[in-house]
Order: structure tokens, then C-alpha cells, then sequence
């Protein structure tokens, strides 16, 4: 995914570091300005995440905004709650699948079918995306804790290198 934007942002690294933070984090640009969901942030907030100057975030989006493949995009994301953290506080499960080839099909209908059979509810499945993360992981939570009983089996699954129980 990241190939088909990249042109855009030749010859500004800095700008690029800034859309791709927009990406990570599923901050949108809307009507010259950045969103998380209906938040505004302000261009120093962005910046300071980044670690660029303030300039570079208003160029990014004023880039964004000239483009109309780049517009549509950034238009659409929006940040999503990860309940992974949380999971242990609130007695469910949580799972992380490290694969042994993001890419790999199947991966997260093979664990979800372990779970399933075990009768727990999946509340949360988050893959991340091979071409956004560098070492993508997959994490489920589920509405029980995961038995140790089932890593075996899931250890199985075709493309799963290692599960961590969180």
C-alpha cells in the first residue's frame, strides 16, 4: 500500500514520516486539518509526534489535500480502540499471534476456529498491516481468557510462528 503513495511524497522524507504516523494511527485529513475521529490535533501536536518541525505536518496536509488519490485516503481513516491492554482488567483474554508471514492467508481463521471450538467469543481481532508495520503481529481478545491448553493448537496453525498470552 505504502508503494502507491510513496511518489508523493518524493524527495520530502519528513513529509512522508508525517503521513505515515497519519496511517499508523488512522489520522485523517479533513478541510486542511488533522483528525483523530471527530478531534481536531493541532499541527504542533502532530509535529512534536513526529518528531519534525510544525511546518512539515502543515505541508503534508496541504500535499494531501492538493491530491485527490492522497485526498480520498487520508479522508477515510479513523482510529480504532485496542482493547489488548485492557483485556486483563476486564477478565477476558488476550492473545498475540506472531506469524511467520503476515502476507500468509488463513492465519487468523485458523486461530479463530481453535477459540470458537473452545466456545469463547472473540470481542477483538487486530492484524497488523505487513506493509505499514515493520514487525506486523496479530491480537486477538477474546471474552474469556485463552486456556494454555489450546496454544498447542494454535501453535499449529499454518503460518503461526509463536503465541504470547497477554
Amino acid at each position: 500500500m505504502w508503494a502507491r503513495f510513496r511518489p508523493y511524497f518524493k524527495g520530502f522524507p519528513a513529509q512522508e514520516k508525517v503521513a505515515q504516523l497519519m496511517v499508523v494511527y488512522g489520522l485523517r485529513v479533513h478541510e486542511g486539518s488533522v483528525f483523530a475521529g471527530d478531534i481536531k490535533l493541532s499541527d504542533t501536536a502532530m509535529a512534536r509526534a513526529a518528531g519534525v518541525d510544525r511546518r512539515v505536518v502543515t505541508a503534508t496536509v496541504e500535499t494531501i489535500d492538493r491530491n485527490g488519490e492522497l485526498k480520498a485516503f487520508f479522508d477515510k481513516l479513523r482510529p480504532v480502540c485496542h482493547l489488548r491492554e485492557i483485556a486483563p482488567l476486564m477478565n477476558w483474554g488476550a492473545i498475540e499471534i506472531v506469524p511467520t508471514n503476515a502476507s500468509k492467508p488463513g492465519i487468523l481463521a485458523g486461530v479463530a476456529a481453535i477459540i470458537a471450538q473452545a466456545g469463547i467469543s472473540i470481542r477483538q481481532a487486530i492484524m497488523d498491516d505487513p506493509e505499514i508495520v515493520d514487525d506486523p503481529h496479530g491480537f486477538i481478545v477474546t471474552e474469556a481468557p485463552v486456556p494454555e491448553r489450546l496454544l498447542p493448537q494454535i501453535k499449529q496453525v499454518d503460518g503461526v510462528k509463536s503465541v504470547v498470552l497477554h
